[in-house]
């Protein structure tokens, strides 16, 4: 199952390696994108892990769509893990 998640166009971090640089740089620019996503994605902890995971999914795609900012982007993760 391929990997998916959104950064935008700006942030050097790789959200999949670097994680805790990518969520503070984010933050710094005041883009709040994982409040954001929670607030479209419709997750719940009675879903499984891969119900969530689409959720999620479809919501970082809804915001690529909307892009309110043209900030956003979905990238696959092209790790060897």
């Amino acid at each position: 199952m391929k990997e998916y998640m959104i950064t935008t166009i700006d942030n050097p971090f790789d959200p999949f390696t670097q994680p805790d640089e990518w969520y503070q740089f984010d933050e710094s620019k005041g883009y709040h994108t994982c409040q954001i996503l929670a607030k479209l994605a419709y997750t719940s902890p009675e879903l499984s892990e891969e119900d969530n995971a689409d959720a999620i999914n479809q919501a970082v795609d809804i915001l690529c769509k909307l892009n309110p900012l043209g900030l956003y982007k979905k990238v696959e993760n092209n790790s060897d893990n």
